[in-house]
């Protein structure tokens, strides 16, 4: 399994659209294996696009727009929301079934790093 926290260091972000890396997990057996930081592509690059090729399952961030969540759901990766703090945290508390999306979907984003 393959984990991407939408990060800001090593830190998870406010909003996937505007993270500026993500930290990709890799699991087995219920336990992180492999950790990658990549610099996000921006905004206007396939976002969805660039995590599925990499083979991501599940993608954790603070917030995410209506239209990142519909194409995420059409790749059938599973969206986690209202994550904070550490981003290996994050995924191994998602791992541990610990980490419960909130489900936030952020319709305004005047505040680049922040939906809430």
């Amino acid at each position: 399994m393959k984990i991407a926290v939408a990060s800001e260091g090593s830190n998870v972000s406010g909003h996937f659209g505007h993270c500026s890396d993500f930290n990709i997990f890799t699991a087995e057996n219920g336990k992180i294996t492999h950790s990658e930081r990549i610099q996000s592509p921006g905004h206007d690059h396939n976002l969805i696009e660039f995590l599925a090729e990499r083979g991501v399952d599940v993608i954790i961030s603070g917030g995410m727009g209506a239209g990142a969540r519909e194409k995420f759901d059409a790749k059938g990766i599973r969206i986690v929301t209202g994550a904070e703090g550490a981003a290996a945290d994050a995924a191994q508390a998602c791992l541990d079934g610990s980490l419960v999306s909130d489900d936030t979907v952020c319709c305004k984003h005047e505040h680049a790093g922040d939906c809430h």
